[in-house]
């Protein structure tokens, strides 16, 4: 093969010869337009994105937002699920560890004593008179080390299960949202149980003071098992809850007129209602799945402490806790979901930052090129 010439064209595809051993030419010196004998190939490719209209770091600096969009979109996206449901779980940490000792009260004091119900006032003063202002937030490192993991998976599967069910019309219909929603919850439910338990243990029982001692205590006293305790209604109540919250969300959203769609107003009031329905539908079987996670339990199964707290708490005590839950869950949902909305938005406008200092780069250099032509 005689020489190529290669023509050099920046920003432009490239046209590269290689040697191949045993294909041939079939042209004359004249002819530019070359063939090949049977059983050659020859292949044109495009060049990938050249770098050399990076932003150098002075660019980056000046803007920093750009900087974001250097972090691969999908790591950015799982890292805004964590901080959104890291931050919502700080705010509401009180009402959280109040919920808990109301929904384990039976469990803790005994069939008698627990037909005296704990309300919402009496526990939540009972914490500060005990423990003080920081006894509110005991557990909350757990629940921190917890929720990152959790929040980060289930608003990150959420996305990629929508898209994995998503018809030939590339749209996702109600039963798509919720098939998405229900595994995004379970998914996330199931990598994160183990410390779901240290945390719950941590709130509630005096004797701990660090997850360390809740984590070796359980090893040596009840086995690895232990931290699977409760999982099975785990999954059974998470699914119906996230499957709801996350669908009515999206489709209220969707339904609202596009210059509201965006406003964080509109994003909190839709998240407010999607929490609202969820959490009023799959309560009970959160209460089953805390009294099952507790040391001691005489529960097996759902099948055993549904009868079980009726039996000695009353149907209300399947709705033990709901009051601070509810006052817990509805900012907490808000909080999480305006956040993550908000975040993407940051990472779509970063996205845009970057690909302006690119333009701006790309024009700069064509601009030389022409004033050293002429």
């Amino acid at each position: 093969m005689s020489n190529p010439q290669i023509i050099h064209h920046k920003n432009q595809p490239k046209l590269i010869w290689k040697e191949i051993p045993g294909l041939q030419p079939l042209s004359s010196p004249q002819n530019h337009h070359l063939q090949w004998r049977s059983g050659g190939f020859a292949t044109v490719s495009m060049m990938e994105k050249t770098l050399e209209f990076e932003p150098t770091a002075a660019q980056l600096w000046k803007h920093p937002l750009a900087i974001v969009a250097l972090v691969p979109k999908d790591a950015a996206v799982f890292a805004a699920g964590a901080v959104s449901g890291a931050a919502a779980k700080t705010v509401t940490a009180p009402l959280d560890r109040v919920k808990l000792i109301m929904q384990t009260h039976g469990l803790r004091v005994g069939q008698e004593s627990a037909k005296k119900t704990l309300g919402f006032i009496q526990a939540f003063v009972s914490v500060g008179k005990q423990e003080g202002i920081k006894g509110y937030w005991k557990g909350n490192f757990a629940q921190v080390v917890r929720v990152l993991p959790y929040s980060a998976v289930q608003l990150f599967a959420y996305d990629t299960y929508k898209k994995l069910f998503r018809g030939t019309d590339d749209e996702l219909s109600l039963i798509g949202r919720l098939a998405a929603g229900a595994c995004a919850g379970m998914t996330s439910t199931f990598v994160t149980y183990p410390l779901d338990v240290l945390r719950l243990r941590l709130a509630v029982d005096p004797g701990y003071q660090t997850m360390t001692d809740v984590f070796v205590k359980m090893v040596k006293e009840e086995g690895l098992g232990s931290f699977y305790r409760g999982l099975g209604p785990s999954l059974i109540g998470i699914a119906p809850y996230v499957a709801v919250n996350f669908c009515v969300f999206d489709l209220v959203k969707k339904s609202l007129p596009e210059k509201f769609r965006n406003k964080a107003e509109a994003t909190v009031v839709t998240a407010f209602v999607a929490a609202s329905i969820a959490t009023l539908t799959c309560y009970p079987l959160d209460t089953i799945r805390r009294q099952m996670q507790m040391r001691g339990t005489p529960y097996k199964s759902v099948l055993d402490a549904f009868p079980g707290i009726i039996a000695r708490d009353g149907v209300a005590g399947l709705y033990r806790g709901f009051v601070p839950n509810a006052l817990k869950t509805l900012p907490n949902s808000s909080i999480k979901l305006t956040t993550f909305d908000a975040m993407k938005r940051l990472i779509s406008a970063s996205e845009k930052e970057f690909q302006r200092i690119l333009e701006e780069n790309r024009n700069d250099q064509k601009q030389s090129t022409n004033d050293s032509t002429f």
